[in-house]
């Protein structure tokens, strides 16, 4: 297994490292640069955590950190690729709208009664949901936001450090997101915000945008489809709500709150089957678990960790939907270390067939008789 933590090697893929101080410099200068006016588009509330954004800050900071160690041009020539396919997996999330799938808004929930007795997400924020946002909800806030960020972060880094292990990654991650599309399509859910906005009557028969889901939990009956609750501070909202940017209210940077919610609302609101927050950083630490050392497991499990509690607790996902998304992951990594065996051994038997081909044809050669040209 590669060790990413050697030190980053030349040859045909990455181009030849140049350590010249005029290089250095130069690089030093293009990263800070690049550092200040990605800090100046977040701060200004002009930069989304959108797809198209963050993929744009990545090619870029990359294309700065390639300076004097290859060029610069390699990064488009990998990542464009990367970015077209997962530019179509955004412009097709609305699909199912079109084909008129019907919604499942009951599903998960049934299935988390089953599983638990309660519906974990009534019970967490029964439980540690308070008027004003926590102390933990700083974390949560930072662990949800982080999806956007973290797994192309990651990305950038394999690439620098050892481009075989990225094609792997960006292999996985494209797989894992287009099958999760797939459920999309087919299982359209509501996730437990939508659910308590709306009551069973409202959602019959399915209906994946019905104007409830664009109102607030406040005085709707009964909960909703999630059905009551009651929370411990007498001070709290007597309802179920989404509550994963919150925590940016307690440090005080209401720029990024808003940035978050805006991209809430142009999402697709019913895609919470499977959940991909879940499917990717559970791939994440599938596929760093053999990559890094004990701290590093328990660092990429944890982080995965606190994703699950975090849409859990936040309204944003049921433990089942958390679930299936493990599973796709699991499905992904298993699938693509196949996959990639199998192509290994029809590589390698090729290469045989061509060896002995062109051993046999030298054989030929060598016996025929040597035929001299008469001018």
């Amino acid at each position: 297994m590669t060790d990413l933590r050697s030190p980053l090697q030349s040859g045909p893929d990455t181009g030849t490292p140049t350590s010249s101080p005029g290089a250095v410099r130069l690089r030093r200068i293009a990263i800070v640069v690049w550092a200040l006016v990605v800090a100046t588009l977040a701060g200004t509330r002009v930069m989304s955590f959108g797809f198209v954004p963050i993929m744009a800050v990545v090619v870029t900071g990359l294309a700065a950190a390639s300076i004097g160690r290859r060029n610069p041009l390699l990064v488009l020539r990998d990542w464009l690729p990367f970015g077209l396919v997962l530019f179509a997996y955004e412009s097709t999330r609305g699909t199912a709208a079109f084909l008129g799938m019907p919604t499942r808004w009951h599903l998960a929930v049934d299935a988390d009664r089953w599983m638990f007795g309660v519906v974990p997400t009534v019970w967490l924020q029964e439980h540690l949901k308070h008027a004003d946002p926590q102390w933990w909800e700083i974390i949560t806030s930072v662990v949800y936001m982080s999806y956007f960020i973290v797994p192309y972060a990651l990305a950038g880094w394999l690439w620098l450090r050892d481009r075989m292990a990225w094609k792997k990654f960006v292999t996985r991650f494209v797989v894992l997101f287009f099958l999760g599309l797939v459920g999309y399509i087919l299982v359209p859910a509501a996730p437990p915000w939508a659910a308590a906005q709306c009551t069973a009557e409202q959602v019959v028969g399915g209906p994946a945008f019905p104007p409830c889901i664009t109102g607030t939990p406040e005085n709707v009956p009964g909960g909703g489809v999630l059905g009551p609750m009651t929370p411990d501070d007498p001070a709290a909202k007597p309802f179920i709500e989404r509550i994963s940017s919150r925590g940016w209210d307690v440090l005080h940077i209401g720029p990024v709150r808003d940035v978050i919610e805006v991209g809430q609302e142009r999402s697709n609101q019913v895609a919470a089957i499977p959940s991909l927050h879940a499917g990717l950083t559970g791939l994440l630490a599938m596929f760093m678990w053999r990559r890094v050392g004990p701290r590093g497991r328990i660092l990429w499990v944890g982080y995965a960790a606190a994703m699950a509690f975090t849409l859990v607790y936040s309204a944003e996902h049921y433990v089942f939907d958390l679930i299936l998304g493990w599973s796709l992951a699991a499905l992904v990594m298993v699938g693509c270390a196949a996959a990639e065996r199998w192509w290994a051994r029809r590589s390698s038997r090729r290469a045989d067939v061509g060896d002995h081909e062109g051993r046999a044809g030298g054989e030929r050669n060598a016996g025929e008789p040597s035929v001299d040209r008469v001018g």
